[in-house]
């Protein structure tokens, strides 16, 4: 019998957790799971209440050709991530580990290589995560471990100390 591996498994549901995603640009899902157990998920979305860029039809960063990783301000989602981080307890997130999948709002296909953000890094070190791992393709992915982006600060514009 094959088996879907474990990681691969939670990278599905992080997968199926990204069709939810009402970004126009790329439909981000996460999951944060600790000793298997789901215990978050989270996906691209405006803030509770107000419209999605789905619903109006119009993306304002595609609009104005903004490339990733710029002028996220403008943006009107909550990125999957702090979705996820927003769902759970500190105390449950302590040495968890985040699955993250993206795929295209066109076609569902998986959009690969993917990294979380300056922001969400931010967030998710805060979080007490001990690692986040990709999905590259169906069976495919790559993983950091967070206390990398502790030790290689790249908001001092420089790698390590």
């Amino acid at each position: 019998m094959d088996r879907i591996s474990k990681i691969n498994y939670y990278l599905d549901i992080a997968e199926t957790v990204a069709s939810r995603s009402t970004c126009l640009r790329k439909k981000y899902g996460a999951i944060i799971v600790k000793n298997d157990v789901i215990i978050a998920t989270g996906y691209c979305g405006a803030p509770r209440g107000r419209k999605n860029c789905c619903d109006m039809g119009s993306c304002i960063r595609e609009d104005m050709n903004i490339p990733r990783g710029e002028r996220y301000e403008l943006c009107r989602s909550v990125h999957a991530e702090a979705n996820a981080i927003i769902a759970a307890s500190r105390e449950q997130m302590l040495g968890a580990i985040m699955y993250e999948a993206c795929v295209s709002p066109a076609d569902n296909s998986i959009i690969s290589p993917i990294d979380s953000c300056q922001m969400c890094k931010k967030l998710i070190i805060n979080a007490g995560l001990l690692r986040i791992i990709y999905r590259d393709s169906k069976i495919g992915y790559h993983s950091q471990n967070i206390s990398d982006w502790i030790t290689r600060d790249d908001s001092l514009g420089t790698v390590g100390y």
